[in-house]
């Protein structure tokens, strides 16, 4: 009972507008990164079966049959992200879709790791898996404690408008080495204060029935950290060779 009390008054605290249960908003919170880590999960595996296929790979980027199909399924991603967008909240063609999806990502994932060498892959994923970490732990811990992430606003404004600049110098311009690695180092700085306001968003959400959407949100969040991850070690590799 001490325990129950003690969340409806740090509740109160940090949510004064809030009239529902409290343990509502953290029993969304336990069931989107279930569906989350069940994604990712589905992700690795899919990814990891078409990285040890190299057959595969090659049919996609060899092939005019291969091309057809990759640009079929990046379609069909779009087409199901906006029937999720639609359904989301329908039992259980929003989890039919979201499998659908998935697997989708899971495919393309594994296509753009098929010709990188696995420690690099191995050390992106980790990378991002330590930096997800560590960022949710925060936000979780910072929320909890009635913090506001909004001043996170102009600073990533701030990024995108560097990132844009940096990327129409880098082409009327091309700036070298130099500026890859400080685009890289931008856009992963910006995917860290996503991942932070979307999980703080995610903790003072009001709509419980949205949880789909929700985990699919952090998901595009960890995806993009890990290809840019990805791309950061395998150019920093190119330059060790050089």
């Amino acid at each position: 009972m001490s325990n129950e009390k003690g969340d409806d008054i740090e509740a109160a605290l940090l949510y004064p507008s809030m009239e529902e249960n409290p343990q509502l908003r953290w029993a969304f919170i336990r069931k989107v990164y279930a569906i989350l880590a069940v994604q990712l999960i589905a992700t690795i595996a899919v990814a990891a079966f078409i990285a040890n296929h190299q057959s595969i790979a090659l049919f996609f980027g060899t092939t005019w049959a291969g091309w057809a199909v990759y640009a079929v399924i990046l379609i069909a991603v779009i087409m199901v992200i906006c029937l999720l967008s639609a359904l989301k909240d329908k039992h259980p063609i929003n989890f039919i879709l979201l499998g659908i999806f998935t697997l989708f990502m899971g495919l393309l994932v594994g296509l753009a790791v098929s010709f990188v060498n696995a420690m690099i892959v191995i050390e992106a994923a980790a990378a991002t898996l330590a930096v997800v970490v560590c960022l949710t732990l925060y936000t979780f811990w910072a929320a909890r404690r009635g913090e506001d992430f909004s001043f996170l606003i102009p600073f990533v404004i701030t990024i995108v408008i560097t990132l844009v600049l940096l990327v129409i110098l880098q082409i009327f311009f091309p700036l070298g080495k130099i500026s890859t690695m400080l685009y890289n180092g931008l856009f992963i700085l910006l995917l860290c204060a996503y991942i932070i306001i979307d999980t703080d968003n995610l903790i003072k959400r009001n709509k419980y029935d949205e949880y789909i959407w929700a985990s699919i949100t952090l998901y595009f969040d960890i995806l993009n950290m890990f290809l840019k991850f990805l791309r950061a070690l395998i150019s920093a590799n190119r330059r060790q060779r050089n």
